[in-house]
């Protein structure tokens, strides 16, 4: 699995311009709004999410969005989707709570985890993102995060996850 340093060396290698902070570990939203001060950009939570049939997706959207899981799951033709264990998350995507991150997807080396990424992200020029670890937050454009995740075998699903809220 790769790690935090591990991940900011991979960007460097493709090219890809980013920022990144260190902070206070932050495990909710909330925290995460306390903890940034005025940085810029989309702000973003992430959902691992499995089905009956033990498919599974990262889902990433704009941070104030409350998904219907029901109406997602029928989108994505997943049926009922539910959150995935701590123990699923760690093995498929090296992460812990709190610092799951579309970044994480490089760690998926089974290409078991599709990923979906909504659409309104674009709508900023960069987007916030943790780095493996949620200790530190790292800016990067909408469209090279969507490079990094199709250089790892993780093409993105781009949702309109506002036709999805409760």
């Amino acid at each position: 699995m790769l790690g935090s340093d591990d991940v900011l060396e991979l960007l460097a290698v493709l090219g890809i311009e980013h920022q990144t902070w260190e902070h206070a570990a932050v495990f909710t939203v909330d925290e995460a709004k306390a903890e940034r001060g005025d940085l810029a950009g989309a702000h973003i939570k992430n959902l691992f999410l499995r089905n009956k049939k033990g498919r599974m997706w990262l889902v990433t959207c704009l941070e104030d969005r409350q998904l219907d899981l029901r109406r997602l799951g029928a989108a994505l033709g997943a049926g009922r989707l539910s959150f995935a264990s701590v123990e699923r998350l760690a093995r498929y995507l090296g992460v812990i709570p709190g610092a799951v991150t579309p970044l994480a997807v490089v760690n998926d080396t089974q290409r078991a985890v599709e990923f979906v990424i909504d659409e309104a992200i674009f709508d900023q020029r960069r987007v916030n993102v943790h780095p493996i670890v949620n200790t530190m937050t790292t800016a990067m454009r909408p469209a090279d995060l969507l490079r990094f995740t199709e250089h790892a075998g993780h093409p993105a699903n781009v949702l309109d996850l506002g036709e999805y809220l409760m």
